[in-house]
């Protein structure tokens, strides 16, 4: 049997999304339940995987079935593609799987030639239409399918209107339009180095073939990297007929989302432009109108409209983003899909479709990305502080960004590599510049509107973003932006604020966000669903707060050696390190204890009875002393002056120190329990304090529930021996205080042993608590630094690894070690307590393997804690519908 490769749009419907892609799959049930659909047909994602088999060719099977599908499409339409008297114009556009705005390609008006142009205008009375729909195809056609800058033609175009005196396009007569389309021929012979093609059949199988091909162009391929979407999906190509915006005034085209996209409000919300075609409304060319206000210019058209997207927001169940154009009158919808929108509005809508019963709570849950949920938990701009605005624009995406204005894309990528923060400052933006937006803190554009490309990819990730800020005047010879007098140029400081759209000179401080009522609604739903616990990485009591704050059942890692940072400790921690014997250390020891002793304190009672778990010092002395390289020269420079012997002294035996501790790889050197078998009495002072804070605290009548780590175990007999060492500093401060408490001791495992012993190291331990950062390092054999710094990057790009491992968990292998780890120690111990500590903790594919590993908790930075939550509650979700389907087909089977 021959496989099937087109579709007509009233041959497939929503479920058929990976086979007709998401637009193909809507065009394909909006015709279903009867909307005003243009007629069409869609060539499967099948296709493009056998284009690029056939090494990007179309096969003579996939060929006969589109013309078979096109003689369908003449036949409903009663029209013929390349017939002058009654010609079919066609849109060629793609449609992948997952929703990639503006990252592919699209032809309007094809089948257009010198011929039908002709026919069109007969047909319509109305030349001037017809051979400005002609130029927009020469245009774009030679832009997306021969390869021709736009740049050329747009010179063209704007030589033709300075030289005629006009200031926009309407103002073009026909036969201003026609010279600018023998322009425009002559650009395609120049440059491309052939003829315009005027056979229509051939503009069509160029037009699949372009779509084809931008499946892999280095934006989509980008934005895929960016929103994990795999790259074998391939994308469809929906052949659907023209219908016409720019016609007349009675014509029009725009954009709406059923529901703000950026607050998530209840309201339709959208642009549009009177006598334009589709892409005017994102490409930002023109600024466009408010929605709202097409109730004045075709109020029987607007109603038609807002009850359509009533409709389909009821139909999807979710808020929907839809195209829509009106030729002479009549509505037509082009498109709707799953909307974009900010994080904010994500909960919103979810919480409130909840509450009309539209969906229900598990189905919220599901629809909130917790990625997006960074969103919500950045700072914005301190109202307390005077903004000296000097421009305002649209509101395109919200949030807050200050950074050093640049104009250009790869100087913005280039720029932020080196660590600075930047602005992208734009007339409008292109998908050319994803790589920019991506680098950028935030995005400012001169033209287009809400819809434009700027503010939908910039809502996409979050970033804030002021779209038609008519008011500034760019001049990118000279890098600079005028408003009035006031210049602004390359390298200047400014903030913006998205929410607002206001621009402002000079960097303004930010205060942390306050969370909406919704988000807490959804979170409090989010914990009524979830299995596993969510605890936060904290290491002072400020941070505790926060934790708490945001949610977290507790702390799963106290890093000590941050408290040893504090500028007014590092000498005291230096004369610890350099003692040359114990009772020297044994003195600086005894100042360092009650310092440690106080941050404990502050962090049991901001936490508040919840578990806290503190990790005795972990990393390497040295790193607590100067740079070897830099005191050489400071030595060197001190014996060339005649420094005075005791300077000089300190500095020697500070560098002999240095060299001493010098290691030639630090990360599996003498770190962690190896320290502390070696120099036990720091552990013991540690501990200490740790007993002396708990007495403090529990005198108070506050609970304390303290989980003490020894970190980088890879034998029992490091931890049988840390373990007692510990115990023994809890019997003497217990002693002399006479107070008895309970505490737990367990163990961090972060080396690939003890994951493989960890039975043995079970029977030590209290409770195992994977460090993924570490176990990541030693299981691939990777220096992180150097990793990320040298070639991990060329790895992701070649596909060597699908992403990085120290982002998102390497499973095959990292996480077989967790689960092996996990096993083997609950053979041991049952009720052996397990958690995870890395910065996988707030990741969610990696809180997924986490939740099904069978792990108690997972812990991560106070401000990811909202999004493990929401993870968490999502990983069981998912597994209970994957029990549901497994257990249906069970039942069938029987």
């Amino acid at each position: 049997m021959t496989a099937r490769f087109v579709y007509m749009f009233d041959e497939g419907n929503s479920e058929l999304k990976e086979l007709l892609g998401g637009k193909g799959a809507n065009l394909a049930e909006m015709t279903k339940i009867g909307l005003p659909v243009p007629y069409g047909f869609t060539i499967s994602t099948e296709a493009c995987k056998s284009y690029y088999d056939g090494r990007k060719s179309i096969s003579a099977e996939v060929k006969f079935q589109i013309l078979e599908a096109l003689g369908k499409l003449e036949e409903k339409t009663g029209k013929k593609l390349g017939d002058p008297s009654n010609p079919l114009l066609v849109s060629v556009r793609s449609g992948a799987v997952h929703s990639m705005p503006g990252m592919m390609d699209t032809v309007l008006n094809l089948g257009m030639n010198d011929d039908t142009v002709e026919g069109l205008a007969k047909l319509t009375d109305n030349p001037r239409f017809a051979y400005d729909s002609y130029r927009r195809f020469i245009q774009m056609f030679s832009d997306v399918v021969l390869n021709v800058d736009s740049f050329y033609f747009e010179q063209l175009l704007e030589e033709t209107r300075e030289k005629k005196g006009y200031t926009s396009d309407p103002q073009m007569a026909t036969e201003d339009w026609r010279e600018v389309i023998k322009g425009y021929k002559e650009i395609v012979m120049k440059h491309a180095g052939r003829t315009f093609p005027q056979d229509p059949k051939e503009q069509l199988f160029l037009s699949i073939n372009a779509v084809f091909d931008s499946w892999n162009n280095q934006r989509a391929i980008v934005y895929r990297r960016l929103q994990k979407i795999p790259g074998h999906l391939g994308t469809a190509v929906n052949i659907q007929s023209m219908v016409f915006g720019n016609m007349s005034n009675d014509s029009g085209t725009g954009v709406a989302f059923t529901r703000n996209p950026s607050t998530g409000e209840a309201k339709l919300y959208g642009e549009y432009l009177i006598n334009a075609q589709g892409e005017d409304v994102v490409a930002g060319i023109r600024t466009p109108q408010p929605i709202a206000t097409l109730q004045y210019e075709m109020p029987e058209v607007y109603q038609q409209f807002v009850d359509t997207c009533q409709l389909l927001e009821k139909h999807y169940q979710d808020m929907q983003d839809i195209e829509f154009t009106v030729e002479r009158g009549e509505l037509f919808i082009l498109q709707t899909r799953m909307g974009k929108r900010t994080a904010q509005a994500a909960i919103r809508i979810a919480v409130e479709l909840v509450e009309e019963q539209i969906i229900n709570k598990k189905e919220a849950i599901l629809r909130v990305d917790p990625d997006q949920l960074d969103q919500l938990l950045h700072r914005r701009i301190d109202d307390s502080y005077e903004r000296k605005q000097i421009a305002k624009g649209l509101p395109a995406s919200p949030g807050a960004a200050t950074g050093e204005v640049v104009f250009n894309a790869d100087e913005a990528e280039r720029l932020a590599k080196d660590g600075k923060k930047i602005i992208l400052v734009r007339t409008e933006t292109t998908p050319d510049d994803i790589h920019g937006i991506v680098a950028a803190q935030a995005v400012i554009t001169s033209r287009g509107g809400m819809t434009s490309h700027a503010a939908v990819v910039a809502r996409g990730m979050g970033k804030a973003c002021i779209c038609g800020c008519e008011a500034i005047k760019i001049d990118l010879k000279s890098k600079r932006f005028k408003v009035g007098n006031t210049v602004v140029n390359q390298g200047e400081m400014i903030t913006i604020d998205g929410s607002t759209g206001e621009i402002m000179l000079g960097e303004i401080p930010m205060i942390d966000p306050q969370l909406s009522d919704q988000f807490q609604v959804l979170l409090t739903w989010a914990d009524e669903e979830r299995k596993l616990g969510v605890r936060a990485n904290a290491d002072n009591p400020e941070d505790a707060k926060k934790a708490i704050e945001f949610g977290a059942g507790g702390i799963g890692l106290c890093r000590t050696e941050h408290m040893f940072m504090d500028i007014n400790r590092i000498p005291t921690v230096r004369d610890m390190i350099l003692a040359e014997t114990y009772e020297q250390r044994e003195e600086a020891l005894n100042k360092l204890l009650p310092m440690q002793q106080k941050d404990f304190e502050g962090i049991f009672e901001a936490m508040e009875g919840h578990p806290v778990t503190i990790r005795l010092l972990d990393p390497p002395l040295h790193e607590f002393l100067p740079n070897k390289e830099e005191l050489l020269v400071e030595v060197t420079r001190l014996r060339m002056k005649n420094a005075s012997s005791k300077e000089l002294k300190e500095k020697e035996l500070l560098l002999r120190k240095v060299r001493q501790l010098d290691e030639f790889n630090p990360m599996l050197g003498h770190r962690g329990c190896r320290m502390g078998m070696i120099y036990p009495e720091i552990y013991v002072m540690q501990a200490k304090a740790i007993f002396y804070a708990i007495n403090a605290v529990m005198q108070k009548g506050i609970g304390v529930k303290p989980e003490i780590m020894i970190p980088l175990v890879g034998h029992v007999n490091e931890l049988k021996e840390m373990r007692q060492l510990v115990i023994n500093a809890g019997r003497q401060v217990q002693e002399e205080t006479g107070l008895e408490y309970d505490y737990l001791i367990g163990t961090m495992v972060e080396v690939p042993r003890a994951a493989l012993t960890a039975d043995q190291i079970a029977h030590e331990a209290d409770f195992f608590s994977f460090g993924t950062n570490d176990l990541t390092q030693t299981t691939f054999g990777y220096s992180r630094d150097d990793a990320e710094g040298k070639f991990l990057q060329a790895y992701i790009e070649n596909k060597i690894l699908p992403e990085n491992p120290f982002a998102s968990l390497d499973q095959e292998g990292v996480g077989k070690l967790v689960e092996t780890g996990v096993k083997l120690g609950r053979e041991t111990k049952p009720g052996l307590k397990t958690g995870i500590c890395g910065e996988h903790g707030g990741e969610k594919s990696s809180i997924q393997f986490f939740h099904d590993a069978g792990l108690d908790y997972v812990s991560c930075s106070p401000y990811r804690v909202p999004l493990a939550r929401l993870a968490a509650a999502q990983a069981n979700i998912k597994n209970e519908q994957i029990q549901r389907v497994y257990e249906r087909q069970s039942i069938q089977m029987t």
